[in-house]
Formats: structure tokens, sequence, C-alpha cells
């Protein structure tokens, strides 16, 4: 039933050595949604999508991935999710339908053929099928190595930096696809570095150093973190933002193309320090909402200064 959780885990921990890679995580993922998953590098998300499909165990944690159990069933787990990582890991001296019929071997389905052929008619590979995989460009090998990871039409999708090296094109129609399966009730736990693929979560939970600081809807997460915006444009802006940063008020300070976000959680501040530039010659400054990418931004500024901290202690 579309709602009901098909990833919950609680207090998911992964130790290497000395390290806490990923510290007491819960995650509960509905049936049916594209989940986002982001963080900096080095944050531990791979290392938790493998604890969650089976893959890694975890040293301390419980929970069910599909129903089974993430200590005690990961064989039964690994079976029954598609999992693509952001490398190319497919034969690349084999062709498209080589590749496929073996993964279909693989995962011991019967029909072969008929599913081999339906995967190629699906993701729009007819006319490759004798290609080999070695020869595809990057937005090509993405499509067989989706294609490879839903030959067994799993119930889950866990999919680790899928369109790194992609063009944006074939990362749009990457997410047509993630979409379409959706509507047909295919869950995805994705992670990404990309604004432009984090707006297509229904809901994004961020992990910085093995800690997860936010779980929440795409759509508020602005909002809940409380933060106010203001957008210039014109006049000479690396004068500007040298007079901006380190402002009181001034949280977080980048540059979108041709203007400069300044972004705080006290609004006074914030606009006060933006008022001293306000005479500056040509200047133009307006108050905006702030956006996913100026919450992440100040996600990422956050976790930085903990990470420092709690590593000096």
């Amino acid at each position: 039933m579309k709602g009901e959780p098909v990833i919950d885990v609680r207090g998911l921990t992964k130790r290497f050595g000395d390290k806490t890679v990923v510290n007491h995580f819960d995650l509960k993922v509905p049936r049916g949604s594209i989940y986002g998953f982001l963080g900096p590098n080095g944050s531990g998300k791979t290392t938790t999508i493998r604890m969650v499909c089976g893959l890694l165990k975890p040293d301390e944690g419980e929970g069910t991935c599909l129903g089974y159990d993430v200590l005690h069933e990961s064989v039964k787990i690994k079976s029954n999710v598609g999992y693509m990582t952001q490398r190319f890991s497919l034969y690349e001296d084999l062709s498209i339908r080589e590749n496929l019929e073996f993964f279909s071997r693989l995962y011991g389905l019967d029909d072969i053929r008929r599913r081999v052929d339906e995967a190629i008619s699906s993701l729009g590979l007819e006319g490759r099928a004798r290609q080999l995989a070695g020869s595809l460009s990057g937005g090509w090998k993405q499509r067989l190595a989706l294609a490879a990871c839903m030959i067994h039409e799993p119930q889950l999708l866990l999919l680790d930096e899928p369109t790194a090296g992609v063009d944006p094109k074939a990362r749009r129609d990457f997410w047509d696809t993630i979409r379409a399966y959706a509507r047909e009730g295919v869950t995805t736990l994705v992670s990404t570095h990309y604004m432009d693929e984090a707006v297509q979560c229904d809901r994004i939970a961020y992990i910085a150093y093995g800690k997860k600081l936010l779980d929440a809807p795409t759509a508020e997460i602005p909002a809940r973190l409380g933060l106010h915006a203001f957008k210039i444009d014109n006049g000479d802006l690396e004068k500007l933002s040298a007079a901006l940063k380190g402002a009181p008020g001034v949280e977080i300070l980048a540059r979108f193309g041709a203007s400069i976000h300044v972004c705080g959680k006290d609004r006074e501040k914030l606009a006060a320090a933006v008022a001293r530039i306000r005479d500056e010659p040509g200047v133009r400054i307006t108050e905006i909402e702030a956006g996913l990418e100026e919450a992440f931004i100040y996600l990422m500024t956050e976790s930085d200064d903990n990470f420092s901290v709690e590593s000096a202690a």
C-alpha cells in the first residue's frame, strides 16, 4: 500500500576503526516516494545505503527494508532491490543485450528474452542492443545501468550519485524515468549533489559526518531552517561581496550567476548589513525567499563548523 514504510530503520551505526561513519541514523521511507539523500562528500551517505540494502552489516541499530530485517535477512533484501552506483559497473566488453541477459540469469529470472526486450524498449535502447557497453556515452551507460537494476522488477531502487558526469539532458531523461517508476509504486532512495535533482524528490534527509541534521518535505526545508535572504544585482559585485563578508547577520554569501545572495536567520541584522551597501553605485537590492540551494549551502556551512569543533574536542 502506498504510504507504508518500505525502509524503516532506527539507530543505524557503523564504525571503521575508531571513526564513526554513521551515528545512530533513523530513516523511514514511504512506499512509492522519491526520497533524496543529501550531504557533503564523506558524510556517510553511501555507507547508510549499503546498510539499508544488506551489503553492509551495522554495528548497532535495527529495522526493516521491504519488510525484511536488516540484520538477519540481508540476502532477501539484496535480491529484492535495485542498486545503482555512480561508477559504471557493467561489463564493457559485452553488448547491451548480453549485459541484460547476464543480470537476468544472475537473478534467476524466467522468460529472459521477453524481459530483456521490454527493458531495451522501455528505456529507449532499441537499435543499440548489439552495441558494446564500453562504447556507450555517459548518458547511454546510465540508461543501461538503470535497465540492469530494474530487470528483476524490484520495488525499491537505491541510487548512489547516479548521474555524476552525465549531461543535463540525460539527467532530465533519467528523472522522467524515475518519476514513471514512482507512479508504478517503485520507491526510490537517491543520493545526489545536484539541486535540480534534489527538487525532484518528495522528501529529503540531510546527513553530515554521520549525523542526520534534517528530514523534511522538500518544499518545506527553507522555511523550517528559518532563513531570510536578499538578492543583490548590478554594481561591483566583488567589492560588494567583500563589504558584506563577515558582517553581523550574514551567514551565507554566495554568487548566483550575475547576482549575490546573502542569507541569515536574524532578519534585522541581515537587513542592516545589506543597508550598508545600498548607496553603492548601480546596486539593486531585493528581498527574496530563501530557496533549496541556499538552505543546503547553510547546512553545509553549519555541518563543517560542527565537524571542526567535534574533531578538535
